[in-house]
């Protein structure tokens, strides 16, 4: 990596982590000048004691606080407009997105189009939406993540599910990126073992494609004022973030699953999706996520399960384009690669990620989500239309080259 490369790096303008740290929120948004506030968030954790602990110190500080209880997993277009109608209709100045990654998601796209007296189909792309840029910052924001996984309290992403038309798009904009970030591990302690290891496969997902993406200069996105382009690809600072997110979770990704009361590894966790929140926002994702997106949007499969499936396959396209960057993902994930050749050590990160993902029982097979061997074919011509994602994988791919990876997940 050349020491004069230009890059660039955002985050959430502000970012707390640590036990406890959820009790500031009511701070917080007093420092942003929030009255009024609309917690987005699901009808899970709003059972939970977290929604009730987030009221309070809300309402300590004087806070008027709506509760919009109805965010769905991978949320469709509908989700997002009745949430919007909510804040509209109850005037709210600052949105608080508290949940997992949809919760969050639904919380940055809201502040943003309520600020903006948008619709929701506004920033969605055509032909189902109208293609608008997102030209400046919404309505202050704070994102608290209750999962381990999704990093969507710093990104810049809010993703939509489009039911009709059986697909996922992604609304991106470093507007979008939260005014806060609070990250509290003692919010997922509850978090049931099958979403703990659904979440962290997500966060592995990032924090390796982020590490490996290749260097590239997007085309100028409409709302960047100076037309200047987007460089994607990692850099110094997201290599040392992917870096320290992999070895966190090789170390403690099995433990908060198989003992969610175990605080270290919650802590672990927590820090290791943050970090990888951290690198992929600002590096950019590949392959993983290009075939995840027609595959969770028409067979309905959970984000971080489709990730988590894919990942070994994809990774054993992908090792031969950096041997020393997947094999020092290996060693980070405890394979011991001494006396191996630099080829048979990348290969081994392979093995890694598949014993990881068998030894926190993710299912291993396509074909158990209704997908049809059939199928392939069209999920492959679906995932070349996401260009954005392809664009940094660290190899080139085809059409061809995708089919043989979905058959190889069937």
């Amino acid at each position: 990596m050349a020491l004069d490369q230009v890059w660039q790096f955002g985050i959430a303008s502000t970012i707390k982590y640590g036990d406890g740290v959820v009790d500031e929120i009511g701070y917080e948004a007093k420092r942003l000048k929030g009255t009024k506030v609309l917690i987005a968030t699901d009808k899970g954790v709003a059972k939970t004691g977290i929604l009730d602990k987030v009221k309070s110190s809300l309402e300590k500080e004087g806070i008027s606080v709506g509760v919009f209880d109805g965010v769905l997993p991978d949320p469709p277009v509908e989700v997002y407009e009745q949430c919007l109608e909510f804040a509209k209709k109850n005037r709210r100045d600052a949105i608080i997105g508290l949940g997992g990654g949809s919760s969050m998601d639904v919380g940055k796209l809201i502040a943003t189009a309520l600020f903006h007296g948008a619709e929701i189909l506004d920033y969605i792309g055509p032909p189902t939406g109208r293609g608008k840029p997102i030209l400046g910052k919404g309505f202050p924001m704070i994102a608290v993540p209750t999962t381990s996984g999704t990093g969507s309290e710093v990104s810049p992403v809010a993703v939509i599910t489009l039911s009709k038309e059986k697909m996922k798009v992604g609304v991106s904009s470093n507007y979008l990126r939260p005014d806060v970030a609070l990250v509290d591990p003692l919010l997922t302690i509850t978090l049931p073992p099958n979403l703990t290891a659904s979440s962290g496969m997500d966060a592995l997902a990032h924090a390796i494609e982020s590490y490996t993406t290749r260097r590239y200069s997007a085309k100028p996105k409409p709302e960047t004022p100076d037309k200047r382009p987007v460089y994607a690809g990692g850099n110094y600072l997201t290599d040392a973030l992917a870096v320290r997110a992999i070895e966190l979770i090789g170390r403690h990704l099995r433990r908060a699953v198989n003992n969610g009361d175990d605080l270290e590894s919650r802590a672990g966790m927590a820090l290791a999706s943050l970090l990888a929140g951290m690198a992929f926002s600002n590096s950019g994702l590949g392959a993983i996520h290009a075939i995840a997106f027609p595959l969770s949007g028409k067979y309905g499969m959970p984000h971080g399960v489709t990730c988590a499936l894919l990942l070994p396959h994809v990774l054993e396209f992908n090792f031969t384009s950096n041997f020393e960057k997947f094999a020092t993902i290996a060693r980070l994930m405890g394979e011991n690669v001494d006396g191996l050749s630099l080829r048979d050590a990348a290969m081994k990160s392979v093995t890694a990620v598949k014993a990881l993902s068998e030894d926190i029982g993710i299912p291993q097979k396509l074909r158990g989500f209704g997908v049809k061997r059939e199928d392939i074919p069209r999920l492959a011509k679906d995932t070349m239309e996401i260009r954005r994602l392809l664009e940094g994988n660290p190899r080139r791919m085809t059409e061809k080259d995708i089919e043989i990876i979905l058959r190889k997940a069937f």
